[in-house]
């Protein structure tokens, strides 16, 4: 049976800012977090203590689901990095130039190479939301509800490129754009039959 949705208010004691050595970009406020133009990063990272008893992340069998506005610039205002069971993904929202988006890094290739890049164009001031999730064979995502991409984890390497690891174990980050995060969720899934 599926757990409910686990709400991860952005407070400052449930997040904190990743140092991607441009500190002092990231504000907590009603609408969200909001990360500034970085240098070239901005993101941050979850601490703990989402509630409702969830003390701990799920590494496989659960989805996440956020919502995400690219406020200023032109390049990634979503890389949302999470658990896949002992290492990590992130998904990428409007990277290379603004508008690739896929899964870093599969293989040691980054979402422009690995197979799951698609391209997507993004409107400034538009909120979207993310849906991704995380099974044993396969990582997928959605945007605003349509399927965006799907990879099978079958034999695949899965990692994270150095940029990003202070993301760990469930982080946002931006780069060179504003942005903002309104909320973040997730759930765990039942286990698929054998």
């Amino acid at each position: 049976m599926p757990r409910a949705w686990v709400e991860g208010a952005f407070l400052e004691k449930n997040w904190a800012e990743s140092d991607f050595g441009s500190p002092g970009q990231v504000v907590f406020g009603p609408e969200g977090v909001e990360f500034g133009m970085g240098a070239p990063l901005v993101g941050i990272h979850w601490t703990g203590g989402a509630g409702n008893g969830e003390s701990e992340l799920p590494r496989m069998n659960y989805e996440l689901e956020m919502q995400a506005i690219r406020l200023a610039g032109t390049d990634f205002f979503c890389g949302l990095t999470f658990p896949v069971a002992d290492s990590h993904l992130t998904l990428i929202l409007g990277g290379w130039g603004g508008s690739l988006c896929g899964f870093s890094s599969l293989d040691g290739e980054d979402a422009a190479h690995n197979g799951s890049a698609v391209v997507r164009d993004f409107v400034s001031g538009r909120a979207y939301r993310v849906r991704v999730r995380v099974r044993a064979d396969r990582v997928e995502a959605w945007l605003d509800e349509e399927p965006l991409t799907s990879v099978s984890l079958l034999g695949k390497t899965v990692g994270l490129r150095p940029e990003v690891l202070n993301s760990r174990p469930l982080g946002i980050a931006s780069f060179q754009t504003r942005a903002r995060v309104s909320w973040l969720r997730w759930k765990r899934l039942a286990e698929p039959a054998r």
